[in-house]
Formats: structure tokens, sequence, C-alpha cells
């Protein structure tokens, strides 16, 4: 866990992209994007169908690991609105398991705006805990500090000539944008001018390594 401070919390930076904050034992996500595979085999394009397993597998590790009574997904937690429905017996027992053990919200997305039968936990739109607001995508002129995904943020620099890309964060002093912790999940240049737009101005990329945090300048 990497320990940094925004918007008058302290907060720490966890494998995959997740985010926990200490002070009411809660575990944020963004973007896990269930059933994505079965999504595009729907449509005849075979992926292997596991990513829905791989990404709770490592939720459940998060979960037991910091000790989590509160678990805010950030919207887009199904890749579309009957995700759920098409959830393996094995995925959905384990899901299910999650949401009764602990205080579990979904925030409402882009990809999942209505959802039915989510296995258990709240359906919002977007909340305000403790002066943050958490909401799916950044919305322009928000006062209030914002935590969000949406955009699947990725730094990628080139180190010896070779192209290296990593999951990030990207702050401002009023925005974070968390990256996408589904596995199946691709990812846009954190200094994409649709990010840039999105927090407001310039910002920094975030990557947490070993026991610091590592900041990218992003230009406006």
């Amino acid at each position: 866990m990497v320990p940094f401070s925004f918007g008058g919390h302290e907060w720490r930076a966890l494998p995959g992209g997740a985010l926990f904050w200490p002070s009411r034992m809660a575990l944020l996500v963004a973007d896990l994007h269930f059933e994505k595979a079965s999504w595009f085999a729907r449509g005849g394009q075979m992926l292997p169908p596991y990513d829905t397993l791989s990404t709770l597998a490592d939720l459940q590790a998060l979960a037991v690991a910091t000790g989590a009574r509160e678990i805010w997904c950030l919207g887009d937690s199904f890749h579309d609105a009957a995700g759920c429905e098409r959830l393996p017996a094995e995925a959905r027992e384990g899901l299910r398991a999650l949401t009764a053990a602990t205080r579990w919200t979904w925030i409402t997305g882009n990809h999942d705006p209505v959802l039915t039968d989510r296995c258990g936990g709240a359906v919002v739109d977007e909340a305000t805990v403790d002066g943050v607001v958490l909401r799916h995508e950044a919305r322009a002129g928000e006062p209030l500090p914002e935590l969000s995904g949406h955009y699947h943020p990725k730094l990628r620099l080139r180190v010896r000539g070779k192209l290296v890309q990593r999951r990030c964060f990207v702050a401002t002093a009023r925005k974070l944008i968390l990256p996408a912790f589904g596995a199946l999940t691709g990812g846009l240049d954190a200094a994409h001018p649709e990010i840039v737009r999105a927090v407001g101005g310039a910002a920094q990329a975030l990557v947490p390594v070993a026991d610091r945090m590592l900041r990218f300048p992003l230009a406006a």
C-alpha cells in the first residue's frame, strides 16, 4: 500500500489500481467490466471466458488483505446491463459472499446504467461521502473533491527505447481518476485530451511503486 493525500483525506493506493480509505475501512475500484468476454462471445468474437473470475479473485484478495468493511464500485462494474445474468455460478457465489460481508455500493456507469440482479449491494447514480463525491465520470465544475473512473488511464513512457505502460491514477487538487481494475480492460493514455478535459487542465499521473508514489506531470 502506498499512502498519499487527496481532498483532505489519507488514502492508500493498492495493486491493480484499487484505492483504500483507511478512515472508513473502504475499498474503492472502478471499471470492473464483469462479463466483457461473454459480451463479445455473443457477437461471435470468442475470448477466454475467465475475465470475471480473475477480476473477482483479485478483488476478494484485496478485501481480505485490507479488512474492508465497505466496497464502492465506481461504475461500469458490468460490461453491459445484462452482464450479471451471465455470471458463471462460481462468480455469482463469490460475488454474493462479498456483497453480504461488506457494505457494498454499485455506482452506475455508461456501460451499466441500469442494474437489476446485481448479486446484492445497493445501487446509486453517485454519492457524497465525508465530503468526497464518488461518481463514474468526472464532472466539470464540481467544487468538491471527486473520485471517478471511466477513462481507464494508463501512463505510457519510453524507457531505453522500449514503450512501457502502467495503470495509473490521474490527479489534480480536486479530481482523482482511478484506473480500470478489470482484467479485460484496455487503457487510454493519461495525457489524452479527453482526460485533460475531464480533470480541467494540467494534472499528474500517479503510479504506486513499492512504498512510494511516482508522480509524472501531464501537460494541459
